[in-house]
């Protein structure tokens, strides 16, 4: 019989060791996931050719809009989770639980229906080259039929972190990552089974390492199981979590609308830029996934204490998860732009020149603005943690809108130059608004709980 594990609270101790202990098993999830995302670039790439790899690429601008909703939805439930688990508010925190799992549920059932249906107008809008076409469709009908997996995992995941519990979701994605590769491997060199076996290794990696987590909930965390009294639909407590979880979503969405119009810009300029992008991409989303990590942190860290009503514990995360941003930006500018073109060999090879190259040039271009994105993913997520999820549709809207402007008015004129300046356009772009929103997020947090606390004393 497992042992049954308790919470972890991060609303007393040292700032930097709570932060960098709850960010280490984030941080080697994010790197496990990027790395069986890159396994499947690498096997494709390496065992089906550069046409395939494209396939497997010219779509992830709109995988990116779909599966970013529903990752940005997941952990937005977890929100109201983390600050009742922070107030000590135990019963409150079981009915957010099974509130956001119904909706999730809800959710998975919508969209796996309708992007299935809109997968061919999908691909027609992204302008797919007709000779990578087929392949391209079967990764991503695919992908979408696994959306139910990849909300059952973010999910469940982001409830065990806002408890306190990074670590259980790592162990399962680390399992999955592993396994991911072994399918992979299996599909496509035994199966024969191409870039569908690719997609069908990747979500059913993640339904298991979802399955897991379940599995763990239900035997270890006795302060996640549902009571009968927590088993009840809250309309209030319904639209407080759609409140938190669908900006989030649409925020990732809005964000990636920019990128199909990148990816679309992209795809014109021919399939030997598609697959320096997809090359690219797959070893950028990488280096951003410690940036995923220190942001989760900071959020779940500040959303605690929110719920604990410690104001100065807030300002310490904050300042405590930029620091650590912005010093893994340092690493990753030097090895994204010295390095870029050895890393693309994972997925290209050296008969294949000028898309190494294109491929170099991207993250050269990309790599020198990474310090911007580590700002915008931990000012992002902990503006989200802190209950203001509506402001960061805004910084979804200002970074697709610089995506646009600079992919539609200059790709024209500078080709694949324009597509390697994007990115960093909409970063700044973000941050603009970003750092204000959040020192506004922050003092009208403590103005809120300062009343509280006036009207505690008043009773």
């Amino acid at each position: 019989m497992m042992k049954k594990a308790a919470a972890k609270s991060m609303t007393e101790g040292n700032v930097w060791p709570l932060l960098l202990r709850f960010s280490l098993p984030l941080l080697l999830g994010n790197l496990f996931q990027q790395a069986y995302n890159l396994a499947d670039a690498a096997i494709v790439g390496k065992t089906l050719g550069a046409n395939a790899l494209a396939s497997v690429g010219v779509s992830s601008s709109v995988q990116f809009l779909v599966l970013g909703f529903c990752i940005g939805v997941a952990i937005g439930f977890s929100i109201p989770v983390a600050t009742r688990f922070g107030a000590g508010d135990e019963h409150s925190m079981r009915q957010y639980i099974y509130i956001g799992s119904i909706l999730t549920a809800v959710i998975a059932a919508v969209l796996t229906v309708l992007t299935v249906f809109l997968c061919p107008t999908i691909l027609h809008l992204l302008q797919t080259p007709a000779e990578i076409y087929p392949d391209a469709y079967a990764y991503l009908v695919t992908i979408f039929i696994g959306i139910p997996c990849t909300l059952l995992y973010n999910l469940l995941s982001g409830i065990l972190r806002a408890i306190g519990d990074s670590r259980t979701p790592f162990l399962f994605l680390a399992f999955s990552a592993v396994l991911n590769v072994f399918l992979d491997l299996f599909c496509i060199l035994v199966l024969h089974w191409g870039c569908f076996g690719a997609a069908l290794a990747t979500i059913v990696s993640q339904g298991i390492s979802g399955l897991l987590c379940l599995f763990v909930i239900l035997r270890r965390f006795e302060v996640l199981h549902l009571r009968p009294e927590d088993r009840r639909w809250d309309t209030q407590m319904a639209l407080h979590a759609l409140n938190m979880g669908l900006p989030m979503g649409l925020q990732y969405s809005i964000t990636a609308i920019g990128s199909m119009v990148m990816q679309t810009s992209n795809n014109s300029l021919g399939t030997l830029y598609v697959s320096a992008y997809a090359a690219g991409l797959k070893i950028k989303q990488f280096f951003m996934s410690p940036f995923d990590a220190f942001a989760t942190a900071t959020a779940t860290f500040c959303s605690q204490n929110y719920g604990a009503e410690k104001t100065d514990r807030i300002h310490q995360g904050i300042r405590a998860g930029m620091t650590i941003a912005l010093c893994y930006s340092v690493l990753a500018t030097i090895v994204m732009c010295f390095f870029g073109r050895s890393l693309s060999l994972l997925f290209l090879d050296e008969s294949t020149p000028q898309i190494l190259d294109a491929s170099a040039k991207y993250l050269r271009y990309i790599g020198l603005f990474y310090s911007v994105l580590g700002i915008l993913c931990v000012s992002r997520q902990t503006i989200q943690g802190l209950g203001w999820s509506q402001r960061t549709i805004i910084s979804g809207i200002l970074e697709m809108a610089a995506r646009c402007a600079v992919c539609l008015i200059l790709t024209p004129r500078l080709g694949f130059t324009a597509i390697c300046c994007a990115d960093q356009s909409a970063w700044l772009a973000a941050d603009l608004y970003n750092l204000p929103t959040l020192k506004a997020c922050v003092k009208h947090v403590q103005q809120e709980i300062a009343a509280r606390r006036e009207m505690k004393t008043a009773e």
